[in-house]
């Protein structure tokens, strides 16, 4: 398994196709973040756009190769570990980008609640931004796992598909990623730090399954 995430891991940054999503990425927070503001607010921000952004990394993971590659990759390998590669490393790839983009919000942030009048511990409110970053880091996962192949074969439906699953899933009552966000936006209106553990794990329950899903799939469906 190292070696296949070690292959994908070298594809994607090869392909140049990350441009797009990470350039997204920082206009994104160039426009909602600015220096000053209070830190749980823009840390919801950040993890609430890295969101489409893990969902449009499995898409680049999952279409990197050439057919004939992936089908030797798949016949070496298998197709379901194949596809797991894939989606870990997209997984990986949101992660760490959402990790050091909260680094730099935290920093440049006023820890402050949203009336600028409770203090709020840095330390916890990066924590808190961290554990929100993972929880939308996976939901997008889950999202772009099960708007792409072997789900949806074709892109005009898959990507309008991923598009509107990852608008659902920030906004939608009941969503790890929304319950997340939402704590950090509420926390900081009484300059409370959250612990947003129930919304990771429910985020690490959804993509578990989601990867289990197509990862089966994959392995009955041919490309």
């Amino acid at each position: 398994m190292t070696a296949l995430l070690r292959y994908q891991a070298t594809l994607l940054p090869r392909s140049q196709r990350w441009l797009p999503p990470f350039i997204l990425y920082a206009a994104f927070l160039g426009i909602g973040v600015q220096g000053g503001q209070p830190v749980l607010d823009s840390l919801g921000y950040t993890a609430a756009a890295l969101l489409p952004v893990a969902a449009w990394l499995v898409r680049i993971c999952t279409t990197n190769e050439p057919s004939t590659a992936r089908s030797c990759v798949a016949a070496a390998v298998g197709p379901a570990r194949a596809h797991l590669a894939c989606l870990l490393v997209a997984l990986t790839t949101a992660a760490a980008l959402g990790t050091a983009a909260t680094l730099v919000v935290t920093l440049i942030s006023d820890p402050a609640s949203a009336d600028h009048r409770t203090r709020v511990s840095l330390l916890a409110a990066a924590a808190a931004g961290l554990l929100a970053t993972l929880a939308c880091a996976l939901l997008g996962t889950a999202v772009g796992a099960l708007t792409d192949w072997p789900l949806l074969r074709s892109p005009g439906r898959a990507v309008p598909a991923m598009l509107l699953a990852a608008l659902l899933a920030v906004v939608v009552t009941g969503s790890p990623a929304q319950a997340a966000v939402s704590g950090l936006v509420t926390g900081s209106q009484s300059g409370t730090v959250p612990v947003p553990l129930l919304p990771l794990a429910g985020a690490v329950l959804v993509t578990a399954a989601a990867t289990a899903v197509t990862c089966a799939l994959t392995s009955r469906r041919s490309p």
